[in-house]
């Protein structure tokens, strides 16, 4: 029988963050963190899997998004260092719940924190799992490499995505990226097209994606709107620490599914079969979903939950 999930908002660094949370923590603690258009709820399948097992699962809505506070100025595209804020804000969490030491799972934009976290604090990581997001060494630069109507590239542009989304209601905008962003090809929009011309309501949703679990993004995303989740990350990927001499002093397993779309991005393959990642990870551990999208933690929950306990039970405690 599946464990009720609690909510709470957590006071971190001067911002109520939304925190998602079940299990009783005899084996330790899995912290998760989500990507866009993520939220907790992204987590729920992998929540109760690993809080039955005997973890502590804890998932937040990252700062801006969901039920977590709005942060105050600057925009986070004039923070020299926003995405130390990520990682300080899993440090609160941890100081604020009194765990000593936790395991970090991250998706998307949200492997880029539990990277740098495991980087920056190896005392209070037991190990850290990604999907679909290798780590990189130097900030992702995508001009040149991808086609101008690469979504980045132009989510990047103040004011292009908000014009884009703001034709349309939260709950179309969060389906028509669902649609998009699981497909195996690379979202690219031509030239007069705007990335949300790419898919209309009569694209049908995947089947493991209800129209309930669209109810549940949509609620979330009414709460913050897109304002800050398209500046962090889109807006602030030049803003990546570069660690050219980066070396993880815990495990590191990296998952990605075979039919993720960003597998075709540039340097990301290289990254991931051709070894590169092991240069900065010797404790690397690195599998593949075969039919895995981008979103494979919902798509295939019982591949991945099997994947994610496998690694906690073979990490030193």
């Amino acid at each position: 029988m599946a464990q009720l999930i609690e909510h709470s908002q957590l006071p971190i660094r001067g911002l109520n963050l939304h925190v998602a949370q079940v299990g009783t923590g005899e084996l330790g603690t899995v912290v998760f963190l989500h990507g866009f258009p993520e939220i907790w709820y992204s987590w729920r399948h992998q929540m109760q899997a690993v809080a039955a097992a005997g973890y502590r699962a804890i998932a937040p809505d990252s700062r801006g998004y969901g039920l977590s506070d709005q942060p105050p100025e600057p925009e986070p595209e004039d923070v020299e260092t926003p995405w130390e804020d990520l990682v300080a804000d899993v440090l609160g969490i941890l100081d604020a719940l009194s765990i000593p030491k936790a395991f970090l799972v991250g998706k998307d934009f949200g492997a880029m924190p539990a990277y740098d976290f495991a980087l920056r604090h190896p005392d209070r990581t037991c190990g850290v799992m990604c999907l679909g997001i290798p780590f990189s060494p130097v900030p992702y630069n995508f001009e040149g490499t991808m086609p101008e109507g690469f979504y980045p590239l132009r989510w990047r542009q103040p004011g292009r995505a908000e014009a884009d989304f703001g034709r349309y209601d939260i709950r179309r905008v969060v389906r028509t990226i669902y649609v998009l962003f699981s497909g195996s090809e690379v979202p690219v929009a031509k030239v007069g097209q705007e990335t949300m011309d790419l898919a209309d309501d009569s694209t049908p949703l995947p089947e493991w994606f209800t129209e309930e679990d669209l109810d549940v993004y949509a609620s979330l995303y009414e709460k913050s709107g897109f304002g800050y989740p398209i500046r962090m990350p889109y807006r602030c990927t030049d803003k990546m620490t570069t660690q050219l001499d980066a070396k993880f002093q815990v495990p590191v397993f990296m998952v990605i599914g075979e039919n993720d779309y960003t597998f075709k991005l540039p340097g990301f393959e290289a990254a991931v079969r051709g070894g590169m990642m092991k240069s900065f990870a010797p404790d690397l551990k690195v599998a593949f979903v075969p039919e895995g999208s981008h979103f494979m933690q919902e798509q295939f929950p019982e591949k991945v939950n099997e994947l994610l306990l496998g690694f906690l039970k073979d990490c030193p405690p």
